[in-house]
Formats: C-alpha cells, structure tokens, sequence
C-alpha cells in the first residue's frame, strides 16, 4: 500500500513537471502534498463526522491551505479549482441528463418538443460523451490511469471536456475553433456560387446570384435575401440528399467533424446537425430570447458560427434575431439553409456602418 501511495505522488509530481514547468519545482511538491492532504482531511473528516469541533478545524486547515496555494503558486491553485468546479458541473450534467432520458422515456416526449435548456443539456452532454469515451477506454487496464492523466495534461483540447478547461484556455480553444471554421468559408461560398448554373428554376437562379455578388461585395444579407433562395437548399443542388461529397466535406470541415468519412456517413452526421439545430431554435423561439442571460446569448451565437468576442451584447441579439427570423420558417427538408447560414450570416457581420 506504501508503495502504491508513493508510486501515486511520483506519477502525478511527473506528470507536472513535464506539462507545466514551473520555476520554483517546489510548486509541484506543494501541489502533490496538497493532494494527499486533501484525502487525509477527506478520512479524518467521515471518521470525526459527529464532531462538529473537529470538521471545524478541518476545514479552517483546508480554507489556509487554498490561501497559501492561491498567494505563492496561483497557477497551481487555478488548476485546482477548474478541476473542482468542473468536476461538480460534469456530476451536475449527468444527473440533469438522466432525469431528462427519464422524463422522455416516461412521459413520451420526444427531443424537439423539450424546453430550451434541457434540449440543449442534452446536445451538448451527447457531445462531450464521444470526447470522454475514448479516455475511457484507454483508462481500462491496470496503472492506464497514470497515461490517461499524462495525455490529458499534455492535450487538454483534445481530451478535456469543456469543464474541465480554465478560462484562460476556454478562451484560446474559442478563439482556435473559429480560425479553423473561417478556413473554409471561402471555399464553401465558391461551392454555392458554382452550383448556381445548375438551379433550373431561372427565379431561384437570380436570386441566388444576386446573394453572392451581395457577399462578395461585402454586404450582409437580410433575412429576406435568404428567403428567396430557401428552394435552393431543398433540392438540387444544395439539398442535403442531393450535395456533392466535396461540398459535404467542407461543411463537415466548417462544422468541425471529420471530412473523410463516405459520403453516407458524412450526410448522415450533417443531417443530425441540421436537425438539432433546428429544433433548438424551435425551443429557443418558444422561450423567447429575452429570457437568456448576456452569457447564453453569445454562447448561442458562437453555436451558430458566429465569433461574439468582439460584439456587443446587442449586436449578438441582432444577429440572433436574424437568425431565428429566418430558422423558424424552415422546414425539415431544408435544414441545408440553416447549415449554410452559419456561413452566409456571419462572413459579413456586423453591418458595414455608412
């Protein structure tokens, strides 16, 4: 047992040095005390749980030690309290995500007819379960655990939940996603103006080259714009039973899936895109979007391939209104539109001021 304890503090003292070389190399010999500290008071606390005295003085031991951590090793201490916090949140969203699975299975509602928050609990719990399956795995055998901790050091973007990031880092991986989405906004605004030729109806064929020579010309387009070219994406060529690998894989690209998948599969996940989005701008249309905080609303435009970092709050509450202007009028069959918006929306905004 001895030897599995010490074995336990030199892997994790390790693990820091190697991805977080820090100055003072006393900072990772704190932090790995602090750690065993913390399981010591964690025992002596459920043994001495009838004495009130003792909890006391326990947490007032704990409370000075998060104040040394916090004064001479705050990047330990931020560590620390991300993990905490995004511990306690990862528990809170899997509670919240079994009481909806058991709301649906019991009351029969299916994912579109939720309310706002829950559907989107559900969305994005759904996608941080595919980044922490594999770590899972991995962390089957025995002492896999030690690597598992060492790859989610050295690549927490990766591998980290969005939890489990500290500020600083939720910031960068933002701000590195929308530079990969920007990448192929280009190239998907060529594959839109190529298709024009094969649009047969000549109404939708103008209209749809009226809106890129808007685009290029950098102008925003109005809700109305969109409208006139919905057909478009319904059908030939846009459509998404009817889109082109090459186009799927750049918007596969563009959403930040995997582009080399068949094309079956490929349509199949843009598809299920599609749809979850548009049945949470259903639900967010129902609640209304006043009832969302500054932090819900950029975090919503974000979602929708809007960078909000250098918007106001009520720049993001126009765009998203424009948004879901033109969203709740789609149907299912043109939920292409609503995968395209993410690029026809956002390439020109805000509005160049005259």
């Amino acid at each position: 047992m001895a030897l599995c304890k010490r074995g336990a503090q030199c892997c994790v003292t390790t693990i820091m040095r190697c991805c977080y070389p820090f100055k003072d190399v006393s900072a990772v010999s704190t932090y790995s005390q602090m750690l065993a500290y913390s399981r010591i008071s964690v025992l002596s606390s459920r043994h001495y749980s009838s004495s009130q005295g003792k909890l006391g003085v326990f947490q007032r031991a704990n409370d000075r030690c998060m104040n040394i951590l916090q004064q001479r090793f705050p990047q330990l201490y931020i560590l620390y309290t991300t993990f905490v916090k995004g511990f306690r949140l990862m528990v809170h969203d899997v509670k919240e995500t079994k009481r909806i699975r058991m709301k649906m299975l019991t009351e029969s509602v299916p994912l579109r007819e939720l309310p706002y928050h829950e559907m989107k609990t559900i969305i994005l719990f759904r996608k941080d379960m595919i980044k922490t399956i594999p770590l899972i795995i991995i962390s089957i055998p025995p002492f896999a655990i030690f690597l598992v901790f060492a790859l989610m050091c050295l690549f927490p973007r990766q591998l980290l939940i969005r939890h489990l990031w500290t500020p600083q880092q939720q910031q960068d991986f933002q701000r590195l996603y929308h530079e990969q989405r920007c990448q192929h906004r280009d190239d998907i605004l060529k594959g839109v103006a190529w298709s024009i030729p094969h649009v047969k109806v000549w109404t939708l064929r103008s209209h749809l080259l009226t809106l890129i020579n808007k685009m290029q010309s950098g102008t925003h387009p109005s809700v109305t714009d969109l409208h006139a070219v919905r057909d478009v994406f319904s059908g030939i060529p846009l459509g998404l039973s009817d889109m082109d690998w090459g186009h799927m894989r750049l918007m596969s690209s563009h959403l930040l899936l995997n582009p080399w998948l068949p094309g079956f599969f490929l349509r199949r996940r843009l598809r299920a895109k599609a749809l979850d989005m548009l049945y949470l701008d259903q639900a967010l249309d129902t609640l209304g979007q006043d009832r969302l905080t500054d932090t819900e609303i950029r975090e919503a435009c974000y979602l929708r391939g809007l960078d909000p970092s250098s918007l106001t709050t009520s720049q993001c509450q126009e765009w998203l209104q424009q948004w879901l202007q033109l969203s709740t009028q789609l149907t299912e069959s043109e939920t292409s539109l609503l995968l395209h918006n993410m690029v026809l929306l956002t390439v020109n905004y805000p509005r160049p001021r005259g």
